[in-house]
């Protein structure tokens, strides 16, 4: 699944496409969302926005206007993937949900979890529910911290919960605690409130980082292939990182294995010597 990074850069490039604020064609080949896909049809896109793993894309309203009549709630999942390309279209096929196009450029959306048509009051409610994410501006970090001081939860599951901080998905969380050498076991309680300034800072710095590169690198300047005359990884994730995705394999930097195991059904992955309970 898609981290926030994405959900973000997705926002930034489905603005870039359509810059020029053109009405757009608006369609669903798949049929799934033609009801919707017509009522927005020759409207613009307005504006985007992210939070966690949701898009948002606002449509119509009048020029001037303070905001957008309509928005479209979008969520990955899994399976959804997103085709950015230059007109004039190709003929779309049967699995795209939605299709966005002018006489510039278009986007497809495949296999979303989530993609609808909603109000701004049932976005306003998406964000409620949501906890803070580290690449939006109104972020409050304090709030994700009075969840966790008060949790016996274990850091890794807390990190993964949508609800206290979103958009950190199983890549930052297991990267993240490593950098600060934090066992992924450890009780929310038990992590005090400078270890969690330390923590937050680092999501921002790296996920404003995935933004821009559009992958995930985790890896300090003096840990990188270059710099400790390793080879570099190899991974259809990409990105140079600690822990993710390296069971067995040894640290960078004790040399030790790398452990892995099930929590809340994702894999964790963690340096039990660097990250001591």
């Amino acid at each position: 699944m898609p981290e926030g990074h994405t959900i973000h850069r997705l926002a930034a490039d489905y603005a870039g496409a359509f810059a020029a604020g053109d009405p757009l064609r608006v369609t669903s080949p798949q049929g799934k969302f033609t009801d919707a896909a017509a009522l927005l049809d020759r409207t613009p896109l307005r504006t985007t926005d992210a939070h966690g793993k949701h898009l948002f894309l606002g449509f119509g309203g009048a020029p001037g206007a303070t905001g957008p009549a309509d928005w479209v709630h979008i969520h990955l999942g899994l399976f959804g993937k997103v085709t950015f390309g230059p007109a004039p279209a190709p003929p779309p096929t049967d699995t795209v949900r939605l299709r966005l196009a002018d006489d510039a450029s278009y986007v497809d959306l495949r296999g979303p979890t989530t993609c609808a048509l909603i109000t701004d009051g049932e976005k306003r409610a998406i964000h409620d529910r949501l906890g803070p994410d580290p690449l939006r501006p109104d972020a409050d970090p304090d709030r994700a911290y009075r969840r966790i001081s008060r949790s016996r939860t274990t850091i890794a599951a807390l990190l993964m919960d949508q609800k206290v901080v979103a958009g950190v998905g199983n890549v930052y969380r297991a990267e993240v605690l490593f950098r600060h050498g934090i066992d992924p076991y450890r009780a929310g309680r038990d992590i005090t409130a400078g270890q969690w300034e330390a923590i937050w800072a680092d999501l921002v710095a790296l996920m404003r980082e995935g933004v821009r590169n559009n992958r995930i690198d985790t890896v300090r300047p003096e840990h990188t292939p270059e710099a400790m005359g390793r080879p570099p990884r190899v991974d259809d994730h990409g990105g140079e990182v600690y822990v993710y995705r390296r069971a067995h394999l040894p640290c960078h930097i004790c040399g030790g294995e790398i452990r892995t195991a099930d929590l809340a059904a994702r894999n964790l992955f963690w340096c039990p010597a660097c990250q001591r309970p």
